[in-house]
Parts: structure tokens; sequence; C-alpha cells
């Protein structure tokens, strides 16, 4: 097994006796490297990186505090550790508020230091995660890793670029499944805000009774089981970005209090008074028709037009099939490095399946047949057999009762698609029984409008195809 790298120490001391006693005190557990002053240290630093520096803060030329200025400016950024007699403590808190790890007084307790060099190595380690973290996600969602060929997605493309870099809110439409997710993630990773995560929450999955806490946080004791403060979404998201998804399903309470975030940046959390302050980015996405929603109530239309100062609208992969190709190329070589199998190909039967399916359910559902293909499949070649039901047996909608009441055989179907197939029957049955009354299906399948227009689209059940079905 390979031994781990040892940290990389710069020591920086005039005084060649602490020198020389810091390095042997460290040698066994860390990589010392020695220099005599402020001028060496950023020598030796422009050469190769360190992990830690020992910093003293008294020494002729360059002192410590301005050693500590300039190194401040490296990238990347060493954890800095001040070196300091008593009558300076003074001077090494005040580095601190420059930036520094910590500070140690001479003369030196050798467990106190291993333990701060240890803890700074580590802290040092997982900065450099995070960042090559943040570096590979930046790259996942550049502009040129999104697959968009088409003159409609050129469009979109194109006005993502334009709005990233700025602080506009954007409503992003479409239907479910055609990549308002990832789009809202490049528009984050490509933006200023990019050194902070992107917050996400869908409003549809959440009931509307904890929504707003999750958005806002609560107080302790604001409702039964608040025992303790929880800060909320946005709280979470300050200086960076949140993607409030399925936006159309939040209860118009919840929106007022949305539009107050945009409007003042400004909110309170459940059950507390105290007005809390943020710098918020927000982006929405919805796969309901808004005006309809503005037309019935059920959607405010100040925040419509406060949400709405740059709208995106993703086309569904029907209307762009020649992109068809190049996502497929696309998943099934993302697939097959993220679950690490080796690539495959369709074969022309298969890719013509492929090609003729409508995909209701879109991208997400092209993403989904894909990986299930790579992991199923037993072969080096991937065939229609190794497809989903839907796509290796399409069917127009008016069939679907009769393969309803003719299920396909348990041997040759999925846990999944059984599943996926009840809840569908059931759904599909309860709107008939409510005349396509959404409310009034969701009571007969005991859930809410809520869950109910989730599950839809996840199924990829549109209003229109219960109709046909009728």
């Amino acid at each position: 097994m390979q031994a781990m790298e040892k940290p990389r120490v710069l020591i920086v001391d005039d005084e060649l006796s602490v020198r020389e006693s810091l390095r042997l005190i460290l040698k066994s557990s860390t990589e010392p490297v020695v220099v005599s002053s402020g001028e060496s240290a950023l020598e030796a630093l422009a050469r190769e990186p360190f992990d830690v520096i020992l910093l003293d803060i008294l020494m002729p030329g360059m002192d410590g505090l301005e050693a500590l200025e300039r190194i401040r400016q490296q990238t990347p950024l060493p954890q800095v550790i001040m070196l300091t007699a008593t009558k300076t403590v003074k001077t090494a808190v005040r580095a601190m508020k420059l930036g520094a790890f910590d500070y140690i007084t001479k003369p030196f307790d050798i467990d106190e230091l291993m333990l701060i060099v240890e803890r700074a190595a580590q802290t040092s380690a997982l900065r450099r995660d995070m960042e090559a973290l943040r570096s590979e996600v930046g790259r996942r969602y550049s502009f040129e890793n999104i697959v968009g060929q088409s003159a409609k997605m050129q469009e979109v493309l194109k006005t993502v670029s334009m709005v990233a870099g700025q602080k506009t809110t954007v409503l992003l439409t479409g239907e479910s499944g055609t990549g308002k997710e990832v789009i809202a993630r490049a528009i984050h990773y490509n933006s200023p805000r990019a050194e902070r995560p992107l917050v996400v929450i869908n409003c549809a999955a959440i009931p509307d009774n904890l929504l707003e806490s999750e958005l806002f946080g609560h107080e302790r004791g604001a409702f039964t089981d608040a025992y303790t403060k929880k800060p909320g979404h946005f709280e979470r998201a300050h200086r960076s970005t949140i993607f409030l998804d399925e936006i159309g399903e939040m209860n118009p309470a919840t929106q007022a209090k949305i539009l107050r975030v945009l409007e003042e940046g400004a909110f309170t959390r459940v059950g507390g008074a105290e007005q809390l302050s943020v710098d918020v980015r927000v982006i929405a996405a919805t796969n309901r028709d808004l005006h309809k929603g503005m037309r019935e109530g059920t959607f405010r239309s100040d925040l419509y037009y406060r949400l709405n100062v740059v709208a995106i609208h993703l086309p569904p992969l029907r209307e762009r099939p020649e992109e068809l190709p190049h996502l497929i190329r696309h998943f099934l070589k993302l697939k097959s490095t993220e679950l690490g199998l080796p690539e495959k190909g369709f074969t022309r039967g298969a890719l013509d399946l492929l090609q003729r399916y409508s995909w209701p359910g879109n991208v997400r559902e092209l993403e989904n047949a894909i990986e299930r293909a790579l992991v199923l499949s037993q072969d080096s070649v991937l065939t229609a057999d190794d497809l989903p039901g839907p796509i290796a047996e399409p069917v127009s909608p008016a069939a679907v009762e009769v393969r309803r009441e003719r299920p396909t055989s348990p041997a040759t179907r999925t846990l999944g698609d059984a599943v996926d197939a009840l809840e569908q029957r059931m759904i599909l049955n309860a709107l008939i029984q409510a005349n396509y009354n959404q409310s009034r299906a969701a009571e007969i399948l005991g859930t809410t409008r809520r869950i109910l227009r989730y599950k839809m689209d996840k199924l990829g059940i549109q209003e229109e195809d219960t109709h046909e079905i009728s």
C-alpha cells in the first residue's frame, strides 16, 4: 500500500537555532524546508507549493506581518502559523485577523507545536480537495459540456452565458426532465458566486406545512417538534444561489415571503421576530403554466413579474430530435465513467428505437434509460432487450388501456417498472373517476394535489394524454 504523502512545511525564522530546532522536531511527520527571511520565503513559494508555513513575526527587512500579507495572495493558499515571543502576542492576534491559521509562543511546547501543525496540514489538505471538487463541478457544468447543438438550445445557451455573471433573477420553464436543473447549475457555476455551493430545493416534494420552515428556518418552539432553532435554505444560500424547482406548486402564502426576499433581501424565521438579511440570487423553475395559475389565483402575479426578469424556455426533446445522437453518446460515456463500467454502444436496431421514441420524460428519461441499459446488460453491446418496455415496445396512447389489462410478464420487467406501471394505472383510473379534476383525483388516491402533480410529471402523464386514454 502506498504511503501517504507528508505535508510540506516552510519554516521562516532569522535565528538559526530556532530554524534547526523546528526542523528536527517536524522532520519525522512532515517535509520541512527552512529559510531565514520573509524575502526568502516568497522566493521558496514561487518555486514550489507548501501546505503549512511557520512564520516568525520579528525579522529584519520584511517582517512577519508584511510577509503574511504577501503570502495571502498565493495560490494555492497555505496555512500560516505565526511564531511569536510573549511580548508580541498582541501582534500575533492581529496576524490572526489578517488570515493566519494560529500562533505559537516561544519557547515552544513540542506537543502543542505538533498538534497545531497537524491541524493546519489537515485544513490545507481539505481546502485543496474542495478546490479540486469545485474545479471538477465547474468543468462539468461549463457551457462547453452542455449538449445542445440545435438552434433552440444554442439560443438558450447564448442567453445563459449572458446572464450567468449577473445577479439577475432567472425563471426557467419547460416540461419535466428537459434539464432545468442542469441549466441552473450552469448559471451558478459560471457566476462570481461559484465558490459557494448551489442550494437546491424541490418545492413540489415538500408538504405545504413544512415548505416555509425549510425555506426560511424556524425558531425553537415555533411549532410541535421544533425543539431547536433551525436555519433555512435561504440562510444557507447567503452569498450564493438558491434554485427553487417547481415553484408553481408553492402556496400563495409562501409565495408572498419569496417576494419579500426578492424585493428587500430580508425575511424572518417561522415563529421569530428578528429580520434577517441575505444576499441571495434566485433561480426558479416550473413545468406549469404560470399564466394559467395567475388567472386561477394559485400564483401571485407580483411574484411572477419579479421572477420573470430573464425567462429561459427549455424545449422538449421531441422538438430537437437532431440532438439525440449527441445526447446518447454523452450519457453512454458519462454513465460508464460514473458506474465504473466499460463503455458500450447500441446496436442499429436499438438506436432506431431510441430515435423513434417520443421521450415524454425528456432528457431525464433518456439518461435513466441509458443508465438502466448499462447496468443490466451482460453483453458487449446494448440491444433493444436492454431498453425499458415503453421504448422497446412503443404503443399509441389508445393502446395503454389494453396494455393495463394485459400486463407484462413479471419475468420481463424490473421491480421499478412494475411500481411505475402500478402508480401510472392508479393515477389514470383516479383521474378518470374524478373527470380529470386533479384535486379530486388526489383525494381518491389519499394524497395531495402537489404530490399527484409530482408523480404525473415523473411518470410522463400529461393532461392531454389522460383525455386520449379515456
